[in-house]
């Protein structure tokens, strides 16, 4: 070795060992050294570099064990060792301040987000390992609540219930079987008492809608988890999901799709075309249990009858994609419903949206359009809908100021819908969104045809969010002549009560403009909900 080189060497491993020996807070507190607040940093408990009283502590020393010894002394509690050293002691799950965990009523194997020591599971022959466990949770809802869609003549007032219960089989982190109950209500009908009704025959009428029918009933998971040996690398495409029974279905917001389908699904994620950072696929298939978005048809005949009937002969066919860029997640679903009932037709339908963040709002644009294959019914139509969503929290706030506006031109047709979820244009407001209990309607009518319209609230939060309040104006405006304007406002208050309860009250007053030969209406409802969650 000659003697540039030695000297060269000699002088990099001083370097080296002068580097070693300086202080810890040397280099963290130069300012060009802190490390950039978390991603949570809105919130002082959640930033790693802010205490509790707001300040950044970065390059400060701490005497964490009460000794006089500071992080950036050489010191770490132990018998001395350099300041960057971790401890070796263990310290418990540090749960203060952090509320105890609600029980289900029903828990066997594995308690859901307890603590402990995990049961070694069940390997089975195709090398999957399965950890069982039972959960049964679910939501009671129990209201009163009196509205008129226009006229006091035509007030309903009623006592409504609705249970929704749920079995979750877990058998590992991508496999579970889900069964669900309704148990109150059928067809968009609902158990409890009708104090007055339009309909005679309802007045001073109890309702008995009990239903032992299965709603929910599917099993789901992945290929490459359940067939582990098949590809023990992991470098094959086995990583398929899939679903397949009956299972809610949402899609675009609910615009698009929003029903409980028969079905069986296959979607492929992580994928990662040029210039994105993921791409999922799904094909889905449904059968049986298609529900039709239209009309209302409360006085109609038959397995028609009702709002958003079930298409008894309705097969649906989709392909639903999602897509993350840089700054946006665009979807990209198609969808085809396929009818024998001449009254329904067959119907094709899409729906493309981007979701992103514009400065400090976040942002939502949706193209929807449907086309009615075959003659047009009033299930199968043709229609475009433009649909906008921005909100964002005002500044030294926790609430959320929203503006929502909707473009309809002819009449738009949801691929599917739901019996108790109204038409496509719940999703504009509290004012339009059906509350899925009893037949309290909304104040302004979700149906998406030949109107402009849309809604701007304020949402408050108070006591740690354990109350809230929403005051929400809405509008919608006709486009051709049988389409009538009207505009309401509607404010909501729910509170926490305990761990388990919830208490709602709403309530609504509106305008409806008389079409030709029609007079102005008033618009009014109320409505007091208990919700308990267990």
């Amino acid at each position: 070795m000659d003697s540039k080189r030695a000297m060269l060497l000699s002088r990099t491993l001083l370097g080296a060992l002068l580097l070693a020996a300086m202080p810890v807070t040397a280099v963290a507190s130069s300012p060009s050294a802190k490390a950039a607040p978390s991603a949570k940093a809105a919130d002082p408990e959640d930033a790693v570099h802010e205490s509790d009283d707001g300040h950044d502590h970065a390059g400060e020393d701490h005497d964490e064990h009460g000794d006089g010894h500071g992080a950036g002394d050489g010191h770490d509690g132990h018998g001395g060792g350099h300041g960057s050293r971790l401890s070796d002691v263990a310290l418990p799950l540090q749960l203060e301040g952090f509320p105890k965990r609600p029980k289900p009523i029903l828990e066997l194997g594995e308690p859901f987000l307890g603590t402990g020591t995990l049961h070694p599971g069940y390997k089975l022959p195709t090398g999957a390992v399965w950890q069982p466990s039972l959960l049964a949770f679910g939501n009671l809802r129990t209201g009163l609540q009196t509205f008129t869609p226009g006229g006091s003549e035509n007030r309903t007032t009623e006592w409504a219930n609705r249970l929704d219960l749920f079995l979750n089989l877990f058998l590992s982190g991508t496999e579970r079987l889900v069964v669900g109950f309704r148990n109150f209500d059928r067809s968009g009908r609902f158990s409890g008492y009708v104090f007055e009704s339009p309909d005679p025959a309802l007045d001073g009428e109890f309702r008995d809608e009990f239903d032992i029918d299965v709603e929910v009933l599917f099993f789901e998971g992945e290929f490459g988890e359940i067939f582990p040996n098949l590809d023990l690398e992991d470098h094959g495409s086995l990583d398929v999901g899939f679903s397949i029974g009956r299972q809610p279905m949402f899609f675009q917001e609910g615009l698009l799709i929003q029903d409980t389908l028969d079905g069986i699904g296959l979607t492929r994620n992580t994928l990662l075309p040029k210039n994105t950072s993921n791409f999922r696929a799904t094909l889905f298939l449904a059968w049986d249990n298609v529900h039709r978005g239209g009309i209302d048809l409360s006085d109609a005949e038959g397995s028609l009858r009702g709002t958003n009937p079930e298409d008894t002969s309705g097969q649906l066919f989709a392909l639903l994609t999602s897509t993350d860029v840089r700054r946006s997640t665009i979807d990209a679903d198609l969808v085809y419903v396929q009818s024998d009932n001449p009254l329904v037709g067959d119907l094709a339908a899409f729906g493309v949206s981007a979701v992103q963040r514009i400065g400090k709002m976040n942002a939502s644009f949706r193209v929807l359009g449907s086309f009615a294959l075959d003659d047009e019914t009033a299930f199968s139509t043709d229609g475009a809908l433009l649909f906008s969503e921005l909100s964002w929290t005002p500044v030294h706030t926790h609430n959320l100021f929203y503006v929502n506006n909707f473009l309809a031109v002819d009449t738009f047709s949801s691929a599917a819908r739901g019996p108790a979820t109204g038409g496509p244009l719940g999703r504009a407001g509290i004012n339009f969104a059906a509350v899925g209990l009893g037949s309290y309607g909304a104040a302004l009518s979700s149906t998406a045809r030949d109107v402009v319209g849309g809604a701007v609230g304020y949402q408050m939060f108070f006591d740690h969010t354990r109350k809230q309040v929403i005051v929400e104006f809405g509008a919608r405006f006709g486009l051709e002549n049988d389409v009538a304007d009207a505009f309401a406002a509607t404010a909501r208050f729910q509170t926490a009560i305990g761990r388990r309860l919830v208490l709602v009250v709403d309530g609504f007053v509106g305008h409806l403009s008389g079409l030709a030969g029609l007079g102005d209406e008033t618009l009014y409802g109320g409505r007091l909900e208990l919700l308990t969650k267990f």
